[in-house]
């Protein structure tokens, strides 16, 4: 198993161009289910058959993981033996029809415009950090950009003459985006004031956009921790990480008339099914101005929900 699994692993690196985030993901999934395949005295995947499988779901559910989870580490068994079967490593593949568990549809959460605002506006800019954290934020918010692309950008894909930023999204897939005045002006005084200052006297060069202290690239986890702290100094009640700011980047547009498949493209999301999600954020905030704005709203809203 550990011979294929290693096979795969370079597979997913050499002909899919998975991401670094995708292998980590994928090899923590398949090694746990490889362990349980050893507890259970399963030696080769061969041997995995539709029971094989559902014991292992039913074993994750008594671990407690949850619905996504489980669904997110059956995907990648289900890759896994694609790859087999297409290597003619098996003869059949037992995934084929086993069924993910049903998720819990949940409506992503986001920022309202006077909470970005105040996130925005408290990065200390008289550092360097905190002008490399207000672009941070404003790009994160003006673009949509997950934070695996954010953390990965180079000085070269961005154009502060055209507000473009060429961008390698999932699966290498590139794409333009585009970020507004507010985000190129804080981008702007970030490379010619903060990203020196950072970068200081250190004679190894890096052409990455955003850097730490020790003159390195950003991480993901980094990422998270700035915009805790940032949330933390701003007193919003909430939760605040880079999906989130994707999440009100994606609501925003939306809630100003922008079309659907235009939101798609800026988020690059392959499907439009995964960018319709946003829209039924939309009418629930548009509920909750309704319900709290219009003067027989109670009454008459009570009764949409009962009818519901």
């Amino acid at each position: 198993m550990q011979a294929v699994f290693t096979k795969y692993i370079n597979y997913l690196e050499a002909e899919r161009n998975a991401s670094a985030y995708t292998i980590r993901n994928y090899t923590t999934d398949l090694m746990g289910f490889f362990r349980f395949l050893s507890d259970k005295g399963v030696s080769s995947l061969k041997e995995v058959d539709r029971q094989v499988l559902r014991d292992y779901l039913s074993h994750l559910m008594e671990q407690g993981f949850v619905k996504a989870s489980i669904a997110r580490k059956l995907s990648a068994i289900r890759s896994l033996y694609r790859y087999l079967l297409r290597e003619e490593i098996i003869s059949a593949n037992p995934v084929a029809t086993t069924s993910s568990p049903k998720l819990d549809k949940r409506l992503p959460s986001f920022l309202t415009i006077e909470e970005i605002e105040r996130l925005l506006e408290a990065p200390d800019l008289s550092t360097p950090q905190g002008q490399r954290d207000r672009a941070l934020i404003e790009l994160l918010y003006a673009s949509g950009l997950r934070v695996s692309e954010l953390v990965n950008l180079n000085l070269e894909q961005i154009n502060l003459d055209t507000n473009e930023i060429r961008v390698w999204g999932k699966g290498s897939k590139e794409r333009m985006v585009l970020m507004g005045k507010p985000a190129a002006e804080a981008l702007r005084a970030y490379l010619q004031q903060g990203r020196p200052k950072l970068f200081g006297t250190r004679i190894r060069m890096t052409n990455a956009l955003f850097i730490n202290r020790y003159g390195g690239r950003l991480t993901e986890r980094r990422v998270q921790r700035i915009l805790e702290k940032y949330a933390h100094i701003a007193g919003i009640g909430k939760r605040v990480h880079p999906h989130m700011l994707r999440h009100t980047f994606a609501t925003h547009l939306l809630d100003g008339g922008a079309d659907l498949r235009v939101v798609q493209e800026l988020l690059g999301h392959a499907n439009l099914s995964s960018t319709q999600i946003y829209t039924h954020v939309t009418r629930s905030q548009a509920r909750k101005v309704y319900l709290s704005a219009h003067p027989m709203a109670q009454e008459k809203g009570n009764q949409v929900e009962n009818r519901q």
